[in-house]
């Protein structure tokens, strides 16, 4: 593998796939979307009635994935890690989000009631770091702030700069 996969995670709302897509455009590494990747090719197992949304068949979006990690190069980007196969990522970053900035995103997004409050409280107790810190290696696992737009340039020059280094240091 000449290049890495890294997986970016955390909360919806937090910024994932403005980073991904950015930090494909600076690296030359592909993004991937899970919630677009089960868009496109409908890799659902149903619908939840509560939270208003369909129901990812993950079995089917790892068989979809597969080929494409083996061969490295690619930043995914989804709100649940722990069904990934750890071997697929050499860095994991957890984005995090100051509730107030959060709740209006996710409003603006649209969400309401119980799925807005369950999404905010998910970033409250860290539920999906300490989702990526059980399913990965803690050494590769980094949570980073994504409030402001200041943040995400810090996020991509530090990424970028690890890319370099991972190809420098595997090549």
């Amino acid at each position: 593998m000449r290049r890495p996969n890294i997986l970016l995670t955390g909360t919806p709302g937090v910024g994932k796939s403005t980073l991904g897509k950015e930090l494909a455009s600076k690296t030359g590494l592909t993004h991937i979307s899970v919630g677009d990747l089960a868009r496109a090719e409908n890799l659902y197992e149903g619908f939840d009635e509560e939270y208003e949304c369909p129901i990812l068949d993950e079995d089917r979006v790892i068989d979809e994935l597969e080929d494409k990690m083996r061969e490295g190069g690619v930043i995914v980007d989804y709100h649940g890690c722990d069904f990934f196969p750890e071997h697929w990522f050499h860095i994991v970053f957890v984005l995090r989000t100051d509730n107030s900035f959060l709740y209006d995103r996710l409003e603006s997004r649209g969400y309401k009631g119980k799925k807005l409050q369950d999404n905010i409280q998910c970033e409250i107790f860290q539920t999906l770091y300490e989702e990526a810190m059980l399913s990965y290696s803690k050494e590769i696992v980094h949570q980073l702030p994504s409030n402001t737009p200041e943040d995400l340039e810090r996020n991509l020059d530090q990424i970028v700069q690890w890319v370099e280094q991972w190809t420098k240091d595997n090549n």
